[in-house]
Parts: C-alpha cells; structure tokens; sequence
C-alpha cells in the first residue's frame, strides 16, 4: 500500500504475538531486512492494534501457509507502527482447526481477523468471529463465502471475466466460447462471461462444462470446437466436387486437400479458465481439433500468470488478465533477498491485506481516534492499492480489482493494456 517504510530498527517495537509458534530461521541477504528482527515478539498492551493472521502453518499446505506469514511481516515491517500487534495463529488448514484459531485470536483482542486460506474453512472463523463482532478479510476468491462481515480477498472470476472480455470487444470480438470445469468456480465463471457479453452487447455462442479431476478432455473439445458438423460439411463438399469433372472442381478439391474441416467455428474467442497441465492438454486439443489460434483468440483468467505455458504454440498470443506485473516483480524481488525463496503467487494477497489493516491503524493513530476495521471503513469507495493493483471491497464482501490485460508469448509476458490506476474507468 502507498504508504513510506517505517525508518529505524525493524523491530521498533511492533508487538508481534506468535502463539508460541517456533521463530521464523533465515538468511536475509545483504540490504535486506533482518527476517529474525519482523517477528521478535513484543510486549503486548492494552492500546496495541490486534489483528488476528490466521494461517495453515502445520499440515500439508504449511508451505504455502510460512509464504503468506512471510509476506505479512513484510508488510509489517514497511508499515505498521509501534501500536500494531499481528497475532498469528495455526488453522492446520481443516475447518476445526480454522475454529480454533479464531477463539484463540477472538480471545487475544483481535478486532480484525486476515484469512483462512481455503473457503471451506471460512464458515468456522466467520461463526467465531460473530460473537466478537470482528470482520473477517479471507484470502480465497470464492465469491459464495462473502457478505455478513466476510470480505473476500482474492481475485474472484468476477473482475477477471470483467476485464478480458471488455478489453477483447473493443478489439473487435464479437462471438465467445466457453470451456470451463461443472463447478462452483466454472458457473461464476460462466455467469461473469454472460454479464460481461451482454454488457458489451456481444455474443456468448457455446458453453461447454466438463467434470473437475478429468484426465481427458477430447469430448468435450471436440463439442466446443463443433468438430463433427465441421468434418461431416468437409466430407460432403469434397464429394461434391468429385462429381463433378471440370477444372474449377480440381482447383477446389486441391485446395481442400489436407484440410479436416469447412468452416471456422462460431466463435472467435476462447475463453479456458484453467492453468497448468489442463490448460496446456486443452490447448492442444483445440488445435488439433481446427480451432486455429491465428483466427479465434484464446483467452484466459489469472491461472494463466505462469511463464512455462508459453512453450505450448496454441497460447502464444492469447490474452489473459492479471496484476500489474511490474509491482509483483518487484514484490517478488524483495521477498527472495528476504526470505531466499520464491514466493507463491498467492503471496502478494497476505501482504496487502496486512499492510491494509496497518494503513488503516496508522490513519486511526493519526487522527487519535481508535481503529475501526468497520464495513464503512473497508468499502470505502476509493478502495486501496497495493502489489495486486488496486482494490476495493463492496458491500457484499466481494472484492473489485483493477487488472492489467497481457499477452502470452514463448519467453515473456508482453502488457498489453496496463492497468487502472482508478476506480472511475471500471465499467464492471
């Protein structure tokens, strides 16, 4: 968030409350802040801000769960003050464990609680977090999660779908399609491209839904892609022209020689919310099954932000929406000289929602007026900017986030429209 580092010493008296979770080992590189000194513990008092960080730091995503600690005491390392007490907690990433974490921050004073992770555990910080009157900012981009006082973090399919499909119409597409997995993911994403076609006055031409987990999607490419009429209209123009004996039907069957299809398809955009070894098997099956890149424009959501699907021909040149990349880089730079690893992507959210809790407690101590981490307080509709861009909660608990569309190429991402600095350009 736009806020200057806190001069002096890192620890600076931050209380830091751990739970008596081990200390944080590491091995900062020169010029970087000392990680030992973010996470020296404090003395907790009575007029300290607490907001409760809960995390699945033991089980099988504790991984995942030490990134996102590791982004936060970054956050409040170039942030909070003296007055702000981070209390962080272990939610074992199970909805029990999730419960017990929140009595546990509930119990410690905390006014605002940052997480869970995962929406399933959710439901057991929000019943917690009741009885307190605590909001909640989780970190997952699940939209069903969000409303009575539960703010979702995460880039949800709204404001993805939003942003690519307005940047594509008014490159002149007209005529969607749609592959996505039969879930609660893939019906917001469907729903969000619905909204966003009719917005724009386009067309939404096939949806397509395939079961989550499947290893092969040859069905339903072939469904989307309209494969069969396409080869069955090949077959029968071919026939016709061998009936024929004149020339201009040898020029034809000539130039429908090693074609298997007549026709484009109808649709001149894709959108695949997928990523990893999924998107790059359904891209190739596009292709193979006549749905040329070079005429329909492959589309994508943020699962796309990763470098190594550019080695896949069919996506180079598809576009995709994401966080501005330059402040992720330069997020990413930090945390490695920090913590000597490269973060999870999902990293940048704990930072920014930490550093949006210690902006709000520096405005408060500005003022000399006691924090408020209230709905009015956290929808304000300037909304907030941090490594993700800039973000705004509304009044249901979903988030509104300001993306950069890029395209992807074998070696780079190449931005090709940046992203909003303001609220006041978002049509969505």
């Amino acid at each position: 968030l736009k806020q200057e580092p806190i001069p002096g010493d890192a620890s600076g008296g931050r209380g830091y409350d751990r739970g008596g979770l081990p200390e944080y080992l590491a091995n900062p590189q020169s010029g970087a802040p000392d990680a030992t000194a973010l996470v020296a513990p404090g003395v907790v008092v009575d007029d300290f801000v607490k907001v409760g960080l809960l995390l699945p730091l033991s089980g099988p995503h504790a991984p995942v769960g030490q990134a996102l600690l590791n982004a936060a005491q970054l956050a409040v390392f170039d942030i909070a003050d003296e007055r702000f007490s981070l209390i962080v907690r272990d939610t074992a990433g199970t909805p029990e464990g999730a419960g017990a974490a929140a009595r546990a921050a509930r119990d410690a004073g905390a006014e605002l609680n940052i997480g869970p992770l995962f929406s399933t555990t959710v439901e057991s910080v929000a019943a917690e977090a009741d009885r307190s009157g605590a909001a909640v900012v989780t970190f997952s981009n699940n939209r069903e999660v969000a409303g009575q006082n539960i703010f979702v973090m995460g880039i949800g399919p709204n404001s993805q779908v939003a942003r690519i499909v307005d940047f594509a119409s008014a490159r002149g597409l007209r005529r969607f399609a749609v592959l996505a997995p039969e879930s609660a993911y893939g019906n917001s994403i469907v729903e969000a491209l619905q909204a966003a076609v009719a917005r724009n006055e386009a067309e939404l031409s096939r949806v397509i839904f395939y079961q989550p987990g499947a290893g092969d999607l040859t069905p339903e490419v072939r469904s989307l892609a309209d494969y069969d009429r396409r080869r069955n209209a090949l077959l029968s123009q071919r026939k016709a022209l061998e009936s024929r004996a004149d020339e201009a039907a040898k020029l034809a069957l000539q130039r429908l020689k090693d074609k298997e299809t007549l026709g484009a398809p109808e649709f001149d955009a894709v959108l695949l919310p997928a990523g990893g070894e999924q998107l790059l098997s359904v891209a190739s099956l596009l292709a193979y099954y006549e749905v040329d890149p070079r005429e329909v424009r492959f589309l994508g959501t943020a699962l796309w932000d990763d470098h190594r699907l550019g080695t896949e021909p069919a996506l180079q040149g598809g576009w995709f929406p994401t966080p501005p990349p330059e402040l992720w880089r330069a997020f990413a730079q930090r945390y490695e000289e920090t913590f000597s690893e490269t973060p999870p992507r999902v990293a940048s959210l704990a930072y920014d929602a930490v550093a949006l809790a210690a902006v709000l407690a520096r405005r408060a101590a500005e003022s000399t007026s006691r924090v408020a981490y209230s709905t009015e307080v956290l929808t304000q509709p300037s909304g907030f900017a941090g490594v993700d861009g800039i973000f705004r909660f509304l009044s249901s608990g979903e988030s509104q986030r300001g993306l950069a569309v890029v395209e992807m190429q074998r070696d780079e991402f190449k931005v090709l429209d940046s992203a909003p600095q303001t609220f006041e350009a978002l049509t969505f």
